[in-house]
């Protein structure tokens, strides 16, 4: 087996990145879900509430963060931390300090896609800061992670998502991407639902591991076109995946495994390296 696809996503909900190579930290891809928008609560705002954040383009550059959209052109993000104070957003649950991009962010996004943008704000994780990954799955072990729905790696294969485009099309749907799921590591060469009996995902012979910690269990995001930035009807793959029960014993959609980084923090792994996966 072979990674086939790297992609991280500096800002959570908008476009992702496919890189050939990337460096590992432990709360994820370099640079993965270091932003997000919050609306006037700081609350998180994502595909769920503004499915047109798909439309968003998304580069990195040595010095910045490149937005881009059709309607707006592109603004630049400076890397380097902006000053101001730090304050408090939520993810879920959890409470995060974060510090706010300029005004002209906002204004830059509510030209994109219009009233429905009113009032957002472009926040980064604050260095320093640890947000811990949910006790429940991690055995006693301890991961922490940036604006990601929960974890800091999502697993998914080629394979897996190739039988559940057979079973969309033999239900008369149109097969969908990969973007649909947003993952960070696609993995080529496994059988279809393998990844959901593996407890680990190793490469170098173990330099780098992973602990497949829970599946994904999927939600409303699946069913955006990350193109065009709508929910076509009929909203599959979510019905789809129900019906497929691919995780036995557990209620809805489930696609792909979150994972957390055991061995290899500052290894850049690249499109191509053969990866081994440890059953549980």
């Amino acid at each position: 087996m072979n990674i086939q696809q790297l992609t991280l996503y500096p800002v959570k909900s908008l476009q992702g990145i496919d890189v050939a190579a990337a460096q590992l930290t432990p709360q994820g891809l370099a640079h993965d879900r270091h932003w997000m928008w919050v609306d006037e609560h700081q609350r998180f705002v994502t595909q769920r509430q503004l499915p047109a954040l798909a439309r968003i383009q998304v580069t990195l550059t040595d010095q910045a963060l490149v937005l881009s959209h059709p309607r707006a052109g592109s603004i630049d993000i400076p890397l380097e931390a902006p000053e101001g104070k730090i304050r408090l957003v939520t993810v879920w649950s959890d409470h995060c300090k974060a510090l706010a991009e300029r005004q002209a962010v906002s204004d830059w996004l509510l030209e994109a896609l219009g009233e429905q943008a009113r009032g957002l704000t472009l926040v980064r994780f604050a260095e320093g800061f640890t947000r811990h990954v949910e006790a429940d799955f991690m055995q006693g072990e301890v991961a922490d992670t940036r604006f990601a729905d929960g974890y800091p790696f999502l697993v998914t294969t080629t394979a897996s998502l190739d039988a559940l485009n057979q079973a969309l099309e033999a239900g008369g749907h149109s097969p969908v991407p990969m973007a649909r799921f947003r993952p960070n590591l696609v993995i080529d060469g496994a059988s279809a639902w393998e990844e959901n009996a593996w407890k680990t995902i190793e490469l170098d012979g173990g330099a780098v591991r992973w602990t497949l910690r829970k599946p994904c269990k999927r939600c409303k995001i699946i069913t955006v076109d990350q193109r065009e930035g709508v929910i076509p009807v009929p909203a599959e793959p979510l019905a789809t995946l129900v019906k497929m029960a691919t995780q036995p014993g557990l209620k809805g959609a489930h696609f792909g495994q979150n994972a957390t980084l055991d061995v290899g923090a500052g290894a850049t792994i690249r499109v191509g390296d053969a990866v081994t996966g440890r059953p549980r």
